[in-house]
């Protein structure tokens, strides 16, 4: 069975949409909507912009980009209190 999509009611009245894949695992869950239209149209859009999103890793820590500049870790700063 192919990855779907399923549109439904949560236990509060809005509506959600998820991605389950092929073995039922769910991949992708949305947001809760006031109605179903503004569900199916986020859904579409996901749907539509999915294939040509880029992936951007952000997982890179603070540290490393600076250290890969240059720039000392934020957590090895002098302590800049005003002097007395």
């Amino acid at each position: 069975m192919p990855a779907k999509f399923t549109v439904y009611k949560d236990r509060a009245g809005k509506y959600r949409f998820n991605l389950k894949a092929s073995n039922g695992d769910i991949i992708i869950a949305s947001e809760s909507y006031p109605e179903k239209k503004l569900t199916m149209k986020s859904l579409a859009l996901v749907v539509k912009n999915a294939s040509k999103a880029k992936i951007e890793d952000t997982t890179v820590e603070v540290n490393e980009i600076k250290k890969k500049r240059g720039r000392p870790p934020a957590d090895s700063k002098k302590d800049n209190k005003p002097a007395k």
